[in-house]
């Protein structure tokens, strides 16, 4: 559960009812919406919102660091509420969704270190890429 709403609090955002909405929508699961499934979310919280308003919602989000902006595949972004914890992200090929996971080593212990050429590694993304459960169904049911 990610605890977005309460960091925002925390540092005294301006918290309109837009921008709550948007917060709220993102707050939750980190299922990790693209900013059409975010505003399609928030039109049932408050239906007269926007969509430039979301998308401007999102961009400061990101921009304070509060929500972290993703990118695969080149597929629509997708966006993190996630922002302080570390994690990876599993991705489906199918349909994109993307979802945390906590693995429990480190992806820097799988790096030996003539593999560094030097380089003092301070993190590591790691992207696991495989078939959400409804998409491998659909693939097994059209093979």
């Amino acid at each position: 559960m990610s605890d977005l709403l309460e960091r925002l609090r925390g540092r005294a955002w301006r918290m309109t009812s837009q921008r709550r909405v948007v917060a709220e929508v993102l707050d939750g699961d980190h299922t990790h919406l693209t900013a059409d499934e975010v505003h399609a979310r928030a039109v049932r919280l408050l239906p007269e919102i926007s969509r430039a308003t979301v998308y401007n919602a999102l961009g400061e989000l990101v921009s304070l660091g509060e929500v972290v902006e993703i990118t695969t595949d080149g597929r629509a972004k997708r966006y993190d509420p996630n922002a302080h914890q570390p994690h990876q992200h599993l991705v489906c090929s199918g349909c994109g969704l993307i979802r945390d996971v906590h693995p429990r080593s480190s992806p820097l212990a799988g790096l030996p270190d003539e593999e560094r050429f030097g380089f003092t590694v301070t993190g590591a993304e790691v992207t696991y890429r495989g078939l959400c459960p409804a998409c491998a169904q659909s693939a097994q049911g059209g093979a």
